[in-house]
């Protein structure tokens, strides 16, 4: 598509905030307004518009791909967001774990307990952990809290926890991943460490290897849209 417009800006609209497109509102994919929380998010779709040149490449165009997706997916949908979220803690890939007697379960106690164990402590919660790949139900006392939990999150972290509980198989993760401290780097080691052991075992695959990066990207993306939201 030719590029349209001369210039991307942004202005105040019904309480939140839109990019303009030579004074114009945008509307996403949808047909909604694109009206997003804060300054700092429309200054990011913005961005994205004014930095096409005289062809727009559709595939630039992530933060409006994911404001879009809060907007029309998200809103008014809260109750089966959730209900979509929560198996994501049921089978939380870091509550399953090798056998003892494995090196593996060294490596899982030395990086997921510690994040588990916080996760718990801060939520009042326990998680059920499983030696093997056979299920076992977690409390329902702690699924009712993530309920809670998730019931407290607005359209667009809800919007991130679902590409972040995807990306990571954990539910756990993804909500560490959206809050204002959280370490991008220590989570995705998390999420890949049994990725990691694997390429430790039998070597680096390079398409496997892009595949990880282009999902790191995600990932950070993902965080970094709660940020500019909050």
């Amino acid at each position: 598509m030719k590029r349209f417009y001369k210039e991307a800006s942004i202005e105040q609209a019904d309480g939140g905030w839109r990019a303009v497109l030579d004074g114009r509102g945008i509307r996403t994919a949808g047909g909604r307004a694109q009206i997003v929380p804060t300054e700092a998010l429309a200054a990011a779709l913005a961005a994205e518009w004014a930095g096409q040149g005289d062809t727009i490449e559709a595939s630039t165009f992530h933060f409006r791909d994911l404001a879009d997706f809060a907007i029309d997916a998200i809103a008014g949908n809260h109750d089966a967001v959730i209900a979509e979220l929560v198996p994501y803690a049921e089978t939380d890939t870091l509550c399953y774990r090798a056998d003892p007697d494995e090196a593996l379960y060294k490596r899982q106690a030395e990086i997921w307990e510690p994040l588990l164990s916080a996760f718990e402590a801060r939520l009042g919660v326990r998680f059920t952990r499983v030696s093997g790949i056979m299920h076992k139900p977690q409390p329902e006392a702690t699924l009712a809290c993530l309920r809670t939990e998730l019931k407290a999150c607005d359209d667009f972290q809800l919007a991130a926890l679902k590409m972040l509980s995807s990306l990571s198989a954990s539910l756990v993760i993804a909500l560490e991943a959206i809050r204002p401290d959280a370490d991008a780097d220590a989570l995705w080691k998390a999420a890949e460490l049994e990725a990691d052991w694997q390429v430790e075992l039998w070597g680096e695959d390079w398409e496997a290897t892009q595949l990880r990066i282009t999902r790191f990207t995600a990932f950070k993306l993902a965080m970094k849209l709660v940020e500019l939201a909050r």
